[in-house]
């Protein structure tokens, strides 16, 4: 599996896990929903183990730009707000800065 794919399905499932607490906390949904949540987020951290890095913290900054980007689709494709110019300038920023992070010759 990839780094990418990885860093992908890390943040689809960390969105998602986190998403099912603002549904509870904030549009009334049952707590049920957190059932999944947390099965969500324990998958986003194991997804997170496989990256080849010698360090963790190298590992989670730069996962932290294809999070931002997973996060601006998620907010178009399931809330159904689209990004404004802002979001995709902020979010391309951070995905050069995460590219930094994983290219630097080491």
């Amino acid at each position: 599996m990839t780094s990418f794919a990885i860093y992908l399905g890390a943040a689809l499932a960390e969105i998602a896990g986190c998403f099912t607490f603002w549904a509870w906390l904030k549009l009334g949904k049952s707590v049920w929903w957190l059932l999944p949540g947390l099965v969500a987020l324990a998958l986003f951290a194991w997804l997170l183990t496989l990256i080849d890095s010698a360090a963790a913290g190298r590992a989670f900054a730069a996962y932290g730009g294809i999070y931002i980007v997973a996060s601006l689709a998620w907010m178009w494709l399931v809330e159904k707000v689209p990004p404004d110019r802002f979001d995709l300038a902020g979010a391309a920023l951070c995905l050069a800065g995460a590219a930094v992070i994983v290219a630097a010759p080491r």
